[in-house]
Protein backbone atom coordinates (compact mmCIF):
# COMPACT_ATOMS: atom_id res chain seq x y z
CA UNK A 1 0.00 0.00 0.00
CA UNK A 2 2.96 2.43 0.38
CA UNK A 3 4.40 1.86 -2.43
CA UNK A 4 1.54 2.42 -4.40
CA UNK A 5 0.59 6.07 -2.91
CA UNK A 6 4.40 7.03 -2.97
CA UNK A 7 3.84 6.01 -6.72
CA UNK A 8 0.70 8.38 -7.41
CA UNK A 9 2.28 11.35 -5.35
CA UNK A 10 5.36 10.75 -7.95
CA UNK A 11 2.84 10.74 -10.63
CA UNK A 12 1.52 14.46 -9.10
CA UNK A 13 4.32 16.03 -9.11
CA UNK A 14 5.35 14.94 -12.23
CA UNK A 15 1.72 15.73 -13.63
CA UNK A 16 2.21 19.38 -12.12
CA UNK A 17 5.66 19.98 -13.73
CA UNK A 18 3.31 19.77 -16.74
CA UNK A 19 0.49 21.35 -16.28
CA UNK A 20 1.23 23.66 -13.35
CA UNK A 21 0.12 23.57 -9.37
CA UNK A 22 -2.81 21.25 -8.39
CA UNK A 23 -4.50 21.79 -4.92
CA UNK A 24 -1.96 20.29 -2.12
CA UNK A 25 -5.05 17.85 -0.80
CA UNK A 26 -4.41 15.41 1.26
CA UNK A 27 -3.65 11.91 0.18
CA UNK A 28 -7.58 10.28 0.95
CA UNK A 29 -7.07 6.72 2.57
CA UNK A 30 -9.80 4.66 2.57
CA UNK A 31 -9.65 3.19 5.86
CA UNK A 32 -9.80 6.45 7.53
CA UNK A 33 -13.24 6.80 6.91
CA UNK A 34 -12.99 10.13 5.73
CA UNK A 35 -15.13 11.45 3.13
CA UNK A 36 -13.04 13.89 0.96
CA UNK A 37 -14.57 16.15 -1.31
CA UNK A 38 -13.78 18.75 -4.11
CA UNK A 39 -15.95 21.64 -4.71
CA UNK A 40 -15.19 24.99 -6.83
CA UNK A 41 -15.30 27.51 -4.71
CA UNK A 42 -14.46 27.88 -0.43
CA UNK A 43 -16.96 28.94 1.64
CA UNK A 44 -18.07 32.91 2.56
CA UNK A 45 -19.23 32.44 6.16
CA UNK A 46 -20.97 29.31 8.16
CA UNK A 47 -23.09 31.48 9.92
CA UNK A 48 -26.48 30.91 8.17
CA UNK A 49 -28.15 34.38 8.03
CA UNK A 50 -24.48 36.24 6.62
CA UNK A 51 -24.60 34.59 3.54
CA UNK A 52 -26.89 33.00 0.89
CA UNK A 53 -24.38 31.41 -1.70
CA UNK A 54 -24.36 27.61 -2.91
CA UNK A 55 -20.48 27.25 -1.64
CA UNK A 56 -21.85 28.17 2.23
CA UNK A 57 -24.45 26.20 2.06
CA UNK A 58 -22.82 22.93 0.74
CA UNK A 59 -20.47 22.95 3.96
CA UNK A 60 -23.44 23.94 6.51
CA UNK A 61 -25.97 21.49 5.12
CA UNK A 62 -23.92 19.10 6.81
CA UNK A 63 -23.58 20.93 10.21
CA UNK A 64 -27.02 22.45 10.64
CA UNK A 65 -30.67 21.77 10.54
CA UNK A 66 -34.23 23.49 9.49
CA UNK A 67 -37.33 23.17 11.08
CA UNK A 68 -38.71 21.12 8.11
CA UNK A 69 -37.09 19.27 5.37
CA UNK A 70 -38.02 18.58 1.81
CA UNK A 71 -37.66 16.34 -0.77
CA UNK A 72 -36.33 16.57 -4.52
CA UNK A 73 -39.93 18.41 -5.83
CA UNK A 74 -40.01 20.64 -3.12
CA UNK A 75 -42.26 19.03 -1.00
CA UNK A 76 -42.05 18.53 3.03
CA UNK A 77 -40.72 15.34 4.44
CA UNK A 78 -41.13 14.17 7.85
CA UNK A 79 -38.14 13.31 9.87
CA UNK A 80 -34.40 13.62 8.20
CA UNK A 81 -32.74 16.67 9.05
CA UNK A 82 -35.57 18.46 10.13
CA UNK A 83 -36.06 19.64 14.10
CA UNK A 84 -39.91 19.66 14.42
CA UNK A 85 -41.93 16.46 14.94
CA UNK A 86 -45.18 18.12 13.88
CA UNK A 87 -46.48 21.22 12.68
CA UNK A 88 -49.95 23.08 12.76
CA UNK A 89 -51.08 26.24 10.40
CA UNK A 90 -53.56 27.42 12.75
CA UNK A 91 -54.76 30.21 10.48
CA UNK A 92 -53.75 31.79 7.11
CA UNK A 93 -50.89 33.34 8.65
CA UNK A 94 -49.93 31.52 12.28
CA UNK A 95 -48.09 28.53 12.04
CA UNK A 96 -47.17 26.23 15.22
CA UNK A 97 -44.06 23.73 15.43
CA UNK A 98 -43.79 21.18 17.95
CA UNK A 99 -39.75 20.57 18.07
CA UNK A 100 -38.42 16.94 18.90
CA UNK A 101 -37.02 16.26 22.11
CA UNK A 102 -33.61 14.86 23.25
CA UNK A 103 -31.90 17.04 20.62
CA UNK A 104 -28.71 18.27 21.27
CA UNK A 105 -26.11 21.08 19.69
CA UNK A 106 -22.79 19.93 19.38
CA UNK A 107 -22.12 22.24 22.41
CA UNK A 108 -24.12 20.00 24.72
CA UNK A 109 -27.09 22.57 24.96
CA UNK A 110 -30.29 20.94 24.25
CA UNK A 111 -32.74 22.48 21.35
CA UNK A 112 -35.29 24.92 22.73
CA UNK A 113 -37.65 26.62 21.47
CA UNK A 114 -36.32 29.80 22.33
CA UNK A 115 -33.31 28.90 20.46
CA UNK A 116 -35.46 28.59 17.33
CA UNK A 117 -37.16 32.02 18.21
CA UNK A 118 -33.59 33.33 18.17
CA UNK A 119 -33.05 32.22 14.83
CA UNK A 120 -35.78 33.24 13.39
CA UNK A 121 -35.34 36.53 14.74
CA UNK A 122 -31.63 36.36 13.38
CA UNK A 123 -32.73 35.45 9.67
CA UNK A 124 -36.03 38.16 9.79
CA UNK A 125 -33.03 40.43 10.06
CA UNK A 126 -30.76 39.70 7.89
CA UNK A 127 -30.49 41.15 4.66
CA UNK A 128 -28.95 38.33 2.96
CA UNK A 129 -32.25 36.03 3.39
CA UNK A 130 -34.57 38.82 4.45
CA UNK A 131 -36.75 38.33 1.29
CA UNK A 132 -37.63 34.61 2.77
CA UNK A 133 -37.95 35.74 6.48
CA UNK A 134 -38.79 39.12 6.28
CA UNK A 135 -42.81 38.31 6.48
CA UNK A 136 -42.07 37.08 9.68
CA UNK A 137 -43.28 39.32 12.64
CA UNK A 138 -40.95 38.99 15.33
CA UNK A 139 -43.29 40.56 17.84
CA UNK A 140 -45.50 37.29 17.35
CA UNK A 141 -43.33 35.04 18.06
CA UNK A 142 -44.16 32.68 21.28
CA UNK A 143 -42.33 30.26 22.77
CA UNK A 144 -45.39 28.01 24.60
CA UNK A 145 -43.24 25.81 26.17
CA UNK A 146 -39.18 24.35 25.71
CA UNK A 147 -40.47 22.44 22.58
CA UNK A 148 -43.58 24.29 21.07
CA UNK A 149 -42.92 27.78 19.33
CA UNK A 150 -45.83 29.72 17.41
CA UNK A 151 -45.27 33.13 15.40
CA UNK A 152 -47.31 34.59 12.29
CA UNK A 153 -46.65 36.38 9.55
CA UNK A 154 -47.16 39.67 8.47
CA UNK A 155 -49.10 39.11 5.48
CA UNK A 156 -50.17 35.72 3.76
CA UNK A 157 -47.30 33.97 1.96
CA UNK A 158 -48.15 31.05 -0.05
CA UNK A 159 -44.39 29.30 -0.08
CA UNK A 160 -43.31 30.23 3.51
CA UNK A 161 -43.28 26.53 4.62
CA UNK A 162 -41.05 25.14 2.47
CA UNK A 163 -39.13 28.15 2.25
CA UNK A 164 -38.00 27.31 5.74
CA UNK A 165 -35.82 24.35 4.22
CA UNK A 166 -33.45 27.15 3.17
CA UNK A 167 -29.84 27.23 4.28
CA UNK A 168 -31.12 31.06 6.30
CA UNK A 169 -33.53 28.94 8.30
CA UNK A 170 -31.21 26.35 9.77
CA UNK A 171 -31.45 26.76 13.66
CA UNK A 172 -28.66 27.98 15.65
CA UNK A 173 -27.89 28.36 19.38
CA UNK A 174 -28.77 31.43 21.21
CA UNK A 175 -26.48 30.74 24.01
CA UNK A 176 -23.18 29.84 21.79
CA UNK A 177 -23.80 32.38 19.37
CA UNK A 178 -23.87 35.07 22.11
CA UNK A 179 -20.59 33.96 23.39
CA UNK A 180 -18.95 33.38 20.00
CA UNK A 181 -19.78 36.93 19.23
CA UNK A 182 -18.20 38.00 15.93
CA UNK A 183 -16.52 34.59 15.65
CA UNK A 184 -19.53 32.83 15.19
CA UNK A 185 -19.43 31.54 11.36
CA UNK A 186 -15.79 31.44 10.99
CA UNK A 187 -14.03 29.47 14.18
CA UNK A 188 -16.80 29.18 16.18
CA UNK A 189 -19.30 27.24 14.55
CA UNK A 190 -22.36 24.84 16.46
CA UNK A 191 -25.50 23.33 15.30
CA UNK A 192 -27.12 20.28 15.56
CA UNK A 193 -26.61 18.37 12.36
CA UNK A 194 -24.96 14.94 12.24
CA UNK A 195 -21.44 16.75 11.93
CA UNK A 196 -19.81 18.69 13.60
CA UNK A 197 -17.53 21.82 12.81
CA UNK A 198 -13.43 21.40 13.67
CA UNK A 199 -11.61 23.70 11.72
CA UNK A 200 -11.78 25.84 8.67
CA UNK A 201 -8.07 27.06 7.02
CA UNK A 202 -9.48 30.00 4.11
CA UNK A 203 -9.00 28.35 0.32
CA UNK A 204 -7.83 24.92 1.43
CA UNK A 205 -10.23 23.03 3.47
CA UNK A 206 -13.24 22.52 6.03
CA UNK A 207 -12.62 19.69 8.37
CA UNK A 208 -15.63 18.29 10.10
CA UNK A 209 -16.25 15.08 12.06
CA UNK A 210 -19.33 12.93 13.37
CA UNK A 211 -21.39 14.30 15.89
CA UNK A 212 -21.72 11.03 18.33
CA UNK A 213 -24.90 12.49 20.01
CA UNK A 214 -27.11 13.16 16.52
CA UNK A 215 -30.17 12.57 17.43
CA UNK A 216 -31.39 11.33 13.96
CA UNK A 217 -29.85 8.33 11.82
CA UNK A 218 -26.02 8.05 12.69
CA UNK A 219 -23.78 8.94 9.85
CA UNK A 220 -21.72 6.00 9.05
CA UNK A 221 -18.58 8.53 8.03
CA UNK A 222 -16.40 9.78 10.96
CA UNK A 223 -15.69 13.12 8.92
CA UNK A 224 -15.75 15.05 6.05
CA UNK A 225 -13.51 17.34 4.80
CA UNK A 226 -14.96 19.73 1.95
CA UNK A 227 -11.89 21.34 -0.17
CA UNK A 228 -12.03 23.91 -2.84
CA UNK A 229 -10.34 23.81 -5.52
CA UNK A 230 -10.61 26.80 -8.28
CA UNK A 231 -9.82 25.14 -11.43
CA UNK A 232 -11.92 21.52 -12.64
CA UNK A 233 -8.25 20.13 -14.11
CA UNK A 234 -7.06 19.98 -10.68
CA UNK A 235 -10.74 18.93 -9.10
CA UNK A 236 -10.50 15.92 -11.83
CA UNK A 237 -6.69 15.36 -11.00
CA UNK A 238 -7.17 14.50 -7.50
CA UNK A 239 -10.24 12.75 -7.98
CA UNK A 240 -8.44 10.08 -10.65
CA UNK A 241 -5.60 10.22 -8.31
CA UNK A 242 -7.86 9.15 -5.17
CA UNK A 243 -6.63 12.44 -3.21
CA UNK A 244 -10.86 12.83 -3.13
CA UNK A 245 -13.84 10.82 -3.31
CA UNK A 246 -16.12 12.93 -4.89
CA UNK A 247 -15.59 16.06 -7.38
CA UNK A 248 -17.90 18.58 -8.33
CA UNK A 249 -18.93 20.90 -11.12
CA UNK A 250 -16.48 18.76 -13.49
CA UNK A 251 -15.54 20.47 -16.61
CA UNK A 252 -17.73 19.50 -20.05
CA UNK A 253 -14.34 17.89 -21.37
CA UNK A 254 -13.68 15.74 -18.49
CA UNK A 255 -16.68 13.76 -18.21
CA UNK A 256 -15.81 11.43 -20.57
CA UNK A 257 -12.63 10.62 -18.84
CA UNK A 258 -14.54 9.88 -15.52
CA UNK A 259 -17.08 8.09 -17.44
CA UNK A 260 -14.40 5.64 -19.02
CA UNK A 261 -12.26 4.97 -15.48
CA UNK A 262 -13.53 1.94 -14.03
CA UNK A 263 -13.04 3.10 -10.58
CA UNK A 264 -15.55 6.56 -10.84
CA UNK A 265 -18.99 7.23 -11.29
CA UNK A 266 -20.51 10.26 -13.19
CA UNK A 267 -23.79 11.65 -11.47
CA UNK A 268 -25.72 14.18 -13.40
CA UNK A 269 -28.84 16.32 -12.73
CA UNK A 270 -30.67 19.19 -14.08
CA UNK A 271 -30.20 21.58 -11.56
CA UNK A 272 -33.02 24.51 -10.36
CA UNK A 273 -30.55 27.29 -11.53
CA UNK A 274 -30.94 29.71 -14.27
CA UNK A 275 -27.11 31.07 -15.33
CA UNK A 276 -27.52 34.43 -16.60
CA UNK A 277 -25.37 37.74 -18.09
CA UNK A 278 -27.02 40.13 -16.06
CA UNK A 279 -26.57 44.15 -16.51
CA UNK A 280 -26.94 46.51 -14.48
CA UNK A 281 -29.46 48.73 -14.68
CA UNK A 282 -28.84 51.32 -12.88
CA UNK A 283 -25.96 52.48 -14.66
CA UNK A 284 -25.82 53.74 -18.41
CA UNK A 285 -26.09 52.67 -21.08
CA UNK A 286 -27.75 49.52 -19.50
CA UNK A 287 -30.40 51.56 -18.17
CA UNK A 288 -31.52 51.94 -21.98
CA UNK A 289 -33.93 48.99 -22.56
CA UNK A 290 -32.78 49.75 -26.58
CA UNK A 291 -28.93 48.43 -25.28
CA UNK A 292 -30.23 45.21 -23.28
CA UNK A 293 -32.60 44.20 -26.02
CA UNK A 294 -29.45 45.25 -28.96
CA UNK A 295 -27.43 42.93 -26.80
CA UNK A 296 -29.78 39.68 -26.76
CA UNK A 297 -29.86 40.37 -30.68
CA UNK A 298 -26.08 39.56 -31.17
CA UNK A 299 -25.30 37.11 -28.13
CA UNK A 300 -26.36 34.05 -29.85
CA UNK A 301 -26.82 31.93 -26.52
CA UNK A 302 -27.56 28.66 -27.63
CA UNK A 303 -23.92 28.84 -29.84
CA UNK A 304 -22.40 29.97 -26.70
CA UNK A 305 -23.88 27.17 -24.52
CA UNK A 306 -23.36 24.52 -26.94
CA UNK A 307 -19.46 25.02 -27.28
CA UNK A 308 -18.58 25.63 -23.94
CA UNK A 309 -20.54 23.62 -22.19
CA UNK A 310 -20.82 20.65 -25.01
CA UNK A 311 -24.32 19.76 -24.06
CA UNK A 312 -24.19 19.78 -20.28
CA UNK A 313 -26.82 21.34 -18.78
CA UNK A 314 -29.40 23.04 -21.43
CA UNK A 315 -30.10 26.40 -23.08
CA UNK A 316 -32.29 29.00 -20.83
CA UNK A 317 -35.19 30.30 -22.59
CA UNK A 318 -36.38 32.22 -19.52
CA UNK A 319 -36.08 33.64 -16.03
CA UNK A 320 -37.06 30.35 -14.42
CA UNK A 321 -35.89 26.74 -14.90
CA UNK A 322 -37.78 23.95 -16.10
CA UNK A 323 -37.88 22.51 -12.84
CA UNK A 324 -39.44 25.39 -10.80
CA UNK A 325 -43.51 25.77 -10.76
CA UNK A 326 -45.57 27.81 -13.35
CA UNK A 327 -42.27 27.84 -15.58
CA UNK A 328 -42.98 28.71 -18.65
CA UNK A 329 -39.13 27.69 -20.16
CA UNK A 330 -40.21 24.75 -22.33
CA UNK A 331 -42.63 26.04 -24.05
CA UNK A 332 -40.31 29.33 -25.12
CA UNK A 333 -37.82 29.33 -27.69
CA UNK A 334 -33.92 31.13 -27.19
CA UNK A 335 -34.04 34.53 -28.25
CA UNK A 336 -33.85 35.82 -31.92
CA UNK A 337 -30.57 36.65 -33.40
CA UNK A 338 -31.18 39.51 -35.72
CA UNK A 339 -28.11 41.99 -35.79
CA UNK A 340 -29.73 44.28 -38.22
CA UNK A 341 -32.14 45.28 -35.57
CA UNK A 342 -29.33 45.19 -32.74
CA UNK A 343 -27.58 48.22 -35.07
CA UNK A 344 -31.20 50.09 -35.08
CA UNK A 345 -31.47 49.80 -31.24
CA UNK A 346 -27.94 51.11 -31.14
CA UNK A 347 -28.79 53.79 -33.23
CA UNK A 348 -31.70 54.92 -31.67
CA UNK A 349 -29.64 55.22 -28.21
CA UNK A 350 -27.49 57.17 -29.81
CA UNK A 351 -24.72 54.71 -29.52
CA UNK A 352 -24.00 53.57 -33.01
CA UNK A 353 -20.91 54.04 -32.50
CA UNK A 354 -20.54 52.00 -29.56
CA UNK A 355 -18.77 52.31 -25.91
CA UNK A 356 -16.47 50.40 -23.76
CA UNK A 357 -17.85 47.74 -21.23
CA UNK A 358 -16.45 45.60 -18.20
CA UNK A 359 -17.75 42.28 -18.30
CA UNK A 360 -16.69 40.65 -14.99
CA UNK A 361 -17.13 37.04 -13.48
CA UNK A 362 -15.30 34.98 -11.74
CA UNK A 363 -13.10 32.24 -11.97
CA UNK A 364 -15.30 29.78 -12.97
CA UNK A 365 -13.82 27.93 -16.89
CA UNK A 366 -17.17 28.08 -18.43
CA UNK A 367 -18.13 31.42 -18.02
CA UNK A 368 -14.61 32.66 -18.61
CA UNK A 369 -14.84 30.85 -21.66
CA UNK A 370 -18.23 32.36 -22.49
CA UNK A 371 -17.19 36.25 -21.61
CA UNK A 372 -14.61 35.63 -24.51
CA UNK A 373 -17.10 34.54 -26.64
CA UNK A 374 -19.30 37.29 -25.95
CA UNK A 375 -17.19 40.07 -25.76
CA UNK A 376 -16.39 38.49 -29.78
CA UNK A 377 -20.04 38.53 -30.64
CA UNK A 378 -20.07 42.68 -29.88
CA UNK A 379 -17.79 43.40 -31.66
CA UNK A 380 -19.98 44.11 -34.85
CA UNK A 381 -21.99 46.91 -32.39
CA UNK A 382 -18.50 49.01 -32.10
CA UNK A 383 -18.63 47.16 -28.37
CA UNK A 384 -14.91 46.74 -26.68
CA UNK A 385 -15.02 44.25 -23.63
CA UNK A 386 -12.93 44.26 -21.01
CA UNK A 387 -13.23 40.89 -19.25
CA UNK A 388 -12.44 40.91 -15.19
CA UNK A 389 -12.20 37.99 -13.31
CA UNK A 390 -12.27 38.26 -9.27
CA UNK A 391 -11.87 35.41 -6.90
CA UNK A 392 -15.11 34.53 -5.48
CA UNK A 393 -15.66 36.51 -2.41
CA UNK A 394 -14.50 39.92 -3.98
CA UNK A 395 -16.81 38.72 -6.38
CA UNK A 396 -19.54 38.48 -4.48
CA UNK A 397 -18.81 41.47 -2.84
CA UNK A 398 -18.72 43.58 -6.06
CA UNK A 399 -22.28 42.26 -6.98
CA UNK A 400 -24.20 43.25 -3.90
CA UNK A 401 -22.15 46.70 -4.14
CA UNK A 402 -23.10 47.30 -7.92
CA UNK A 403 -19.62 48.11 -8.88
CA UNK A 404 -20.31 46.11 -12.18
CA UNK A 405 -21.96 46.75 -15.17
CA UNK A 406 -22.22 43.05 -17.04
CA UNK A 407 -22.01 39.86 -14.86
CA UNK A 408 -22.12 36.33 -15.14
CA UNK A 409 -23.89 34.64 -12.42
CA UNK A 410 -26.12 32.22 -11.64
CA UNK A 411 -29.75 32.06 -9.33
CA UNK A 412 -30.49 28.41 -7.74
CA UNK A 413 -33.46 28.39 -5.93
CA UNK A 414 -33.64 26.22 -2.42
CA UNK A 415 -37.44 25.52 -3.06
CA UNK A 416 -38.31 24.83 -6.59
CA UNK A 417 -41.73 27.21 -5.91
CA UNK A 418 -41.68 30.67 -8.71
CA UNK A 419 -41.46 33.17 -5.22
CA UNK A 420 -38.11 31.57 -4.41
CA UNK A 421 -37.24 31.90 -8.23
CA UNK A 422 -38.08 35.53 -8.87
CA UNK A 423 -38.37 37.65 -5.51
CA UNK A 424 -34.69 37.56 -4.69
CA UNK A 425 -32.87 38.40 -8.36
CA UNK A 426 -35.17 40.93 -9.60
CA UNK A 427 -37.49 42.22 -7.32
CA UNK A 428 -36.54 45.93 -5.89
CA UNK A 429 -37.03 44.73 -2.58
CA UNK A 430 -33.56 42.85 -2.56
CA UNK A 431 -31.70 45.59 -4.12
CA UNK A 432 -28.19 46.02 -2.24
CA UNK A 433 -27.81 43.27 -0.12
CA UNK A 434 -29.93 40.81 -0.95
CA UNK A 435 -29.45 38.77 -4.72
CA UNK A 436 -30.81 41.84 -7.16
CA UNK A 437 -27.37 42.04 -8.89
CA UNK A 438 -29.02 43.41 -11.84
CA UNK A 439 -30.87 46.26 -9.74
CA UNK A 440 -34.18 45.67 -11.32
CA UNK A 441 -36.70 47.86 -10.36
CA UNK A 442 -40.27 47.54 -12.29
CA UNK A 443 -42.92 48.53 -9.62
CA UNK A 444 -45.37 46.32 -11.72
CA UNK A 445 -43.11 43.34 -10.73
CA UNK A 446 -42.88 43.99 -7.34
CA UNK A 447 -47.07 44.42 -6.94
CA UNK A 448 -47.33 40.97 -8.86
CA UNK A 449 -44.44 39.02 -7.09
CA UNK A 450 -46.57 40.16 -3.82
CA UNK A 451 -50.00 39.36 -5.20
CA UNK A 452 -47.65 35.72 -6.17
CA UNK A 453 -46.65 35.16 -2.81
CA UNK A 454 -50.48 35.91 -0.83
CA UNK A 455 -52.18 33.43 -3.59
CA UNK A 456 -52.85 29.78 -2.88
CA UNK A 457 -51.74 27.07 -5.38
CA UNK A 458 -53.76 26.94 -8.60
CA UNK A 459 -54.78 28.68 -11.81
CA UNK A 460 -54.73 32.61 -10.38
CA UNK A 461 -51.09 32.15 -8.96
CA UNK A 462 -50.55 30.50 -12.07
CA UNK A 463 -51.51 33.42 -14.32
CA UNK A 464 -49.85 36.20 -11.84
CA UNK A 465 -46.33 33.98 -13.12
CA UNK A 466 -47.07 33.88 -16.04
CA UNK A 467 -47.55 37.89 -16.31
CA UNK A 468 -44.06 38.14 -14.29
CA UNK A 469 -42.45 35.78 -16.80
CA UNK A 470 -43.33 37.23 -19.64
CA UNK A 471 -42.56 40.83 -18.25
CA UNK A 472 -38.97 39.94 -17.56
CA UNK A 473 -38.93 38.43 -21.12
CA UNK A 474 -39.64 41.85 -22.38
CA UNK A 475 -37.63 44.43 -19.90
CA UNK A 476 -34.48 42.01 -21.12
CA UNK A 477 -32.81 42.76 -17.26
CA UNK A 478 -30.75 39.69 -18.35
CA UNK A 479 -29.54 37.18 -20.92
CA UNK A 480 -30.46 33.66 -20.11
CA UNK A 481 -27.40 31.21 -20.57
CA UNK A 482 -28.23 28.22 -19.39
CA UNK A 483 -29.79 25.68 -16.77
CA UNK A 484 -26.94 24.50 -14.96
CA UNK A 485 -26.59 20.26 -15.07
CA UNK A 486 -25.01 19.00 -11.84
CA UNK A 487 -21.86 16.62 -12.90
CA UNK A 488 -20.41 15.09 -10.08
CA UNK A 489 -17.52 12.78 -10.04
CA UNK A 490 -17.99 9.75 -7.19
CA UNK A 491 -15.52 7.05 -6.40
CA UNK A 492 -17.25 3.67 -6.74
CA UNK A 493 -16.48 3.16 -3.14
CA UNK A 494 -18.93 5.17 -2.01
CA UNK A 495 -22.25 4.24 -1.56
CA UNK A 496 -25.88 6.26 -0.62
CA UNK A 497 -25.00 9.69 -2.27
CA UNK A 498 -28.30 11.03 -2.97
CA UNK A 499 -28.04 14.05 -5.48
CA UNK A 500 -30.34 16.92 -5.23
CA UNK A 501 -31.35 19.68 -7.72
CA UNK A 502 -30.40 22.43 -5.16
CA UNK A 503 -27.18 23.29 -6.36
CA UNK A 504 -25.77 21.89 -2.82
CA UNK A 505 -25.67 18.38 -1.40
CA UNK A 506 -26.41 15.98 1.78
CA UNK A 507 -23.18 14.23 2.18
CA UNK A 508 -24.50 12.33 5.73
CA UNK A 509 -26.27 9.73 4.39
CA UNK A 510 -23.02 8.37 2.29
CA UNK A 511 -21.28 5.42 3.30
CA UNK A 512 -18.03 3.72 2.15
CA UNK A 513 -18.29 -0.15 0.61
CA UNK A 514 -16.94 -2.53 2.81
Amino acid sequence: MKKQRISVLLVLVMLVSLFGMIHPAVLANPEDNILRVATAYDAKSLDPVAVNDVASTNVMRQIYEPLIDIDNEGKVVQGGASLAESYEMVDDKTYRFKLYEGVHFHNGEELKAEDVAFSLERAQKSPQVQHIFGDIDVDTIKCIDDYTIEFSLKEVNTPFLTSLAHSGGYIVNKKFVEEAGDDFGTTQVCGTGPFKFVSWSKNDRVVLEKFDDYHGEEPKLDGIEIIPMPQPSSRLLALEAGDVDMAYELAPMDLAKVEDNPDLDLVRIIENSTQYLGFNNEKEPFNDIRVRKAFAYVIDMPKIVEAVTSGLGQVATGPMGPNIKYSLSKDLEPHEIDLEKAKELMKEAGLEDGFKVTLSTNEKKERVDMAQIIKNMLEPLNVEVEIEILEWSAYLDALSNGDVEMFQIGWSPAVPDPDMALWAPLSSFTIGEGANFSRYNNPKIDELLLKGRSLEDGEEREKVYEEIQNIILDDQPWIFEYNQEASIGVNKNVENFHVTPFSYQSLFTINFKK
